[in-house]
C-alpha cells in the first residue's frame, strides 16, 4: 500500500487491517503511519523512487492500493507529473515485474481525462497515469475516480485547507446524503420470479 498517511489511505489501511481475509499489509511511504498491528509491516523511504531497490521485499503480494497523491493546486505540470505520473509508473512497473498476478488499485479523481490531451493539467496527467498502469501486465487494474470523499472515524486530511473545507462542507454533505454515514451497505433483496 502507498499513501497510507493520506486521508484516503488512512481509510484503506483501516479497512485492510480489520478485514479477516487479509493476512498482511506492507505499507511503503516517506513517513510512518504511527500504527502498531500484527498484520502491519512498514518500510519508510526518503525517496519513493527507490522502491524498485527493495527487490524481494516486494514479492508475494496479491494487491496494491495506490492511494498516494498530491493536490495540483499551485504546482506546475513538471512537478505534478513527476509525483503523479512518474512515481506511480516507477512503483507499478516494479510491482508488476515481481507480482504479475497482482491487482493494482489506483485512486485517481473525478473528471480525469483518459485521452491525456485535455486542457486541464491535473486531469490530463491523471489520465496518462491511468493509461500507463492499465497497459502493465497486472492480473487486473482498477481506477477509482472519487468526486468527493468524506473523512470518517477520526481520519483527517494532512492538508490544512482541506480540513477547513471538510469542516464546512462535511455537515452539508451528510445532511443531504445520509447514506454517507452508513457503516456498511444495505443488502438488496433478490428478486423472485
Amino acid at each position: 500500500m502507498f499513501g497510507a498517511t493520506g486521508m484516503v489511505g488512512q481509510g484503506v489501511l483501516r479497512a485492510c487491517l480489520l478485514d479477516p481475509g487479509i493476512d498482511g499489509v506492507l505499507v511503503i511511504g516517506r513517513r510512518s503511519t504511527g500504527q502498531q498491528h500484527a498484520k502491519l509491516r512498514e518500510v519508510v523511504l526518503d525517496d519513493l523512487f527507490t522502491v524498485p531497490a527493495l527487490g524481494d521485499q516486494l514479492d508475494g503480494y496479491d494487491a496494491c492500493f495506490y492511494c498516494l497523491g498530491v493536490s495540483a493546486v499551485g504546482l506546475n505540470e513538471h512537478i505534478y507529473r513527476r509525483v503523479t505520473y512518474e512515481l506511480t509508473v516507477t512503483v507499478a512497473e516494479a510491482l508488476a515485474a515481481r507480482n504479475p498476478q497482482m491487482t493494482f488499485i489506483y485512486v485517481s479523481g473525478q473528471s480525469t481525462d483518459s485521452t491525456g490531451q485535455g486542457s486541464v493539467m491535473w486531469a490530463r496527467v491523471k489520465g496518462a497515469t491511468e493509461n500507463a498502469v492499465r497497459a502493465m501486465p497486472f492480473k487486473a487494474t482498477y481506477m477509482f475516480r472519487p468526486g468527493y470523499i468524506q473523512p470518517m472515524r477520526g481520519i483527517k486530511s494532512s492538508t490544512s485547507w482541506y480540513r477547513v473545507i471538510y469542516s464546512i462542507v462535511g455537515p452539508l454533505i451528510r445532511s443531504f446524503a445520509p447514506c454517507s454515514r452508513a457503516t456498511s451497505p444495505t443488502p438488496v433483496p433478490s428478486a423472485t420470479r
